[in-house]
């Protein structure tokens, strides 16, 4: 399930400090016409740098436990060629980047996956009005539900063991809810993710810094760890009924063939984590808890992370929703912990893409105090990551970022072109017309010009 509290990029209004009102001199006005859209063409596939030995560990978590803890019993797949259709209000962009996808799991992971225009097929990928889906499930952005084959099916059965993905002993249908009418990149994360989990590991790993199954939702699209995961879970050595003593001896010889570069150990300890610092995560995440609380719970995410000498990921993203929650209320410590997200994240070259997420968080920090040098050091770094890891919507803004920062150095024409491209971008991680321009109005409003 992708959550619905850190879509793509945090809302600058929620996490920047702005003034109340603002004129921005530079941004577009409403009858300007916005560029074509951009999309990405090819995605840059790199190898996973982890070792075999840490990667069977995260194998094993992610595959036979819930995210909620609840262990899985057995292993679970589709047996034979997997067929995949699209039902409701579904939009070009939709179709487009499933085809996408699709064909990135037939290359990197081998898996015999297809579209069809048919009536029925192993998994349903049905598009849903936001609204509604958010009534049905207020906390998902969107999910994926086992042994039915639509919404209307799914409300039937919705709290009976019929939906149970624990009580699976193979899987034979499963349907991918997802929202009709949001920004095109919103539904492609979707699409990832969840169709992940229909066919693959349904757990989430918080210590996970290289994926796409983690409840930081820093990663968009599948990376090459989640391609590995899903070869190593349809490969032919492992069958459904599997259990994890079973399947854990006979990893160590899959991942070594799959991947024989991991064939070495660096020593770095792997260990779990705790209830506790998911719990204060989860609180400090929530929208439904005051924000005393929820600021209280990511301190004490903080603290643990530091008390269980986590480094690297956790340490990273506990600063990081820390920080967000002070801004407005303590800049500075907002700042502090920001920078904090980023000392962690930089020690690691598995974390470039969320340092990537808190350099959002610097340059509007840098360009709010006038250093337009700082800000341009700061996007210039993050902008090719953002590209590379597939991320429209945190590309578009660091691009608005740095064209601000460009015009207030004399680089008009720069400017001009890098705020032009970072519209054509913001089409497709922003979606309409109005929340491209109510983005770029939030970054131009940082600036003290």
């Amino acid at each position: 399930m992708r959550a619905a509290y850190l879509m793509a990029v945090t809302t600058l209004t929620a996490c920047t400090p702005m003034p109340q009102t603002f004129e921005p001199t530079r941004a577009l006005s409403m009858d300007d016409h916005l560029p074509p859209m951009r999309t990405f063409a090819n995605n840059n596939v790199s190898l996973p740098t982890r070792p075999n030995s840490e990667l069977l560990r995260d194998f094993l978590d992610l595959s036979f436990r819930m995210e909620s803890g609840r262990p899985i019993a057995t292993l679970t797949r589709f047996e034979g060629p997997i067929s995949v259709r699209v039902t409701g209000p579904a939009n070009a962009t939709l179709v487009t980047d499933l085809r996408a996808l699709l064909a990135r799991m037939q290359n990197e992971a081998g898996i015999d996956i297809f579209l069809t225009g048919a009536p029925e097929a192993a998994i349903t990928i049905q598009a849903i009005p936001r609204a509604e889906l958010t009534r049905a499930v207020p906390r998902a952005a969107c999910f994926v539900v086992p042994r039915v084959s639509s919404w209307e099916e799914f409300k039937q059965v919705r709290r009976t063991p019929q939906v149970d993905w624990t009580t699976l002993e193979r899987r034979d249908r499963a349907t991918v809810f997802v929202p009709a009418d949001v920004a095109p990149q919103e539904i492609r994360d979707c699409l990832h993710e969840e169709l992940a989990q229909a066919i693959g590991p349904l757990n989430d790993l918080y210590r996970l810094p290289d994926s796409i199954f983690n409840d930081d939702n820093m990663h968009a699209v599948l990376t090459s760890f989640d391609m590995l995961m899903l070869k190593a879970y349809y490969s032919p050595e492992l069958r459904n009924g599997m259990t994890r003593g079973e399947v854990a001896a006979r990893l160590p010889a899959i991942l070594a063939r799959l991947n024989p570069a991991g064939e070495r150990s660096d020593g770095r300890p792997v260990n779990d984590t705790s209830r506790d610092w998911i719990d204060a995560m989860e609180t400090a995440l929530s929208s439904g808890t005051p924000a005393g609380g929820r600021t209280a719970a990511a301190e004490r995410a903080v603290n643990l992370a530091r008390s269980y000498g986590w480094s690297n990921t956790r340490e990273g993203f506990a600063n990081f929703v820390y920080g967000r929650l002070q801004v407005g209320r303590d800049p500075a410590l907002a700042r502090a912990a920001f920078e904090a997200a980023d000392r962690a994240y930089r020690t690691s070259a598995e974390t470039r893409l969320q340092r990537a997420h808190v350099a959002v968080q610097l340059a509007a920090f840098s360009l709010s105090e006038g250093d337009n040098i700082q800000t341009l050091q700061i996007t210039n770094e993050a902008i090719p990551i953002a590209a590379a890891h597939e991320n429209a919507a945190l590309l578009a803004t660091l691009m608005m970022f740095k064209a601000e920062a460009l015009d207030n150095l004399g680089r008009a024409s720069e400017a001009s072109q890098t705020r032009m491209d970072s519209l054509a971008w913001a089409r497709y991680g922003f979606g309409s017309d109005q929340n491209v321009r109510t983005r770029l109005r939030e970054v131009a409003a940082l600036d003290p010009k």
